[in-house]
């Protein structure tokens, strides 16, 4: 009797273990299977999108999207606190925040990795020098030239150029920076003079009222206010 309870001892565990193994292969077969059975595919690389497209997705939507380099890193920092750039492709343009300056120039082609956002009602694409690489070529960006009155939501995060008369006295607002209002006739926009190694990067003392100016830079957005940010102090001209 113990013989014959041994053996059964020893079929009971035979039967066990195989049970185990089945059950054990049937795990791996649905780790290595869909539920119907299929191989799953890997994940998918994230592709590459133009900027137009990119601007389209909602706050928090992972984008990458490629550009050249329209104003250079760190120009805006005294107003933004930050140290971004703004990059446009052949179908739009966008501002990318940055925590740290990034080594490129304007005219450098980049591309970037990261998330979209809203920064006081200006759509950005928030990112870190890590998820910045640098491309082939470079390009000069043409501005796109507009009316006084067109700085708005249709061409925000482009390179635009304007003139017009100079129609208030250049308004202080430091630390952030200067303003200055001009207008062709067709309506008040607002250029938003940076401040960059302690001075503005336009020389605003020289800037007198009903004086014509021409001015380039980023349309941009500050809450309701849509204005030009200039990169650099040739980028406002007494013509």
């Amino acid at each position: 009797m113990a013989h014959l309870y041994n053996e059964k001892q020893d079929m009971n565990a035979f039967k066990n273990a195989s049970c185990f193994v089945l059950l054990a292969l049937g795990s791996l077969a649905l780790v290595a299977c869909g539920d119907d059975g299929t191989t799953p595919d890997p994940p998918a690389t994230p592709e590459v999108v133009t900027i137009a497209e990119a601007r389209t997705k909602a706050a928090g939507t992972t984008a990458i999207v490629e550009g050249y380099l329209t104003i250079a890193p760190g120009v805006f920092n005294s107003a933004t606190g930050e140290k971004g750039f703004a990059i446009q492709d052949d179908t739009a343009g966008i501002y990318v925040t940055m925590p740290d300056a990034v080594d490129a120039a304007v005219g450098d082609k980049v591309r970037v990795e990261g998330k979209l956002a809203q920064s006081a009602q200006f759509t950005v694409l928030e990112a870190t020098p890590a998820a910045v690489s640098k491309q082939s070529g470079t390009k000069d960006v043409a501005p796109k030239v507009v009316k006084t009155s067109e700085i708005n939501e249709a061409n925000e995060g482009l390179l635009v150029r304007t003139s017009g008369k100079v129609t208030k006295p250049v308004g202080d607002d430091t630390p952030y920076g200067y303003k200055v209002f001009i207008d062709d006739g067709s309506g008040e926009t607002q250029v938003f003079v940076h401040i960059v190694d302690g001075a503005p990067i336009i020389d605003t003392p020289t800037i007198m009222l009903d004086q014509t100016i021409e001015v380039m830079g980023l349309s941009a957005q500050y809450e309701t206010t849509y204005e030009i940010m200039p990169g650099k102090a040739a980028d406002l001209v007494v013509p």
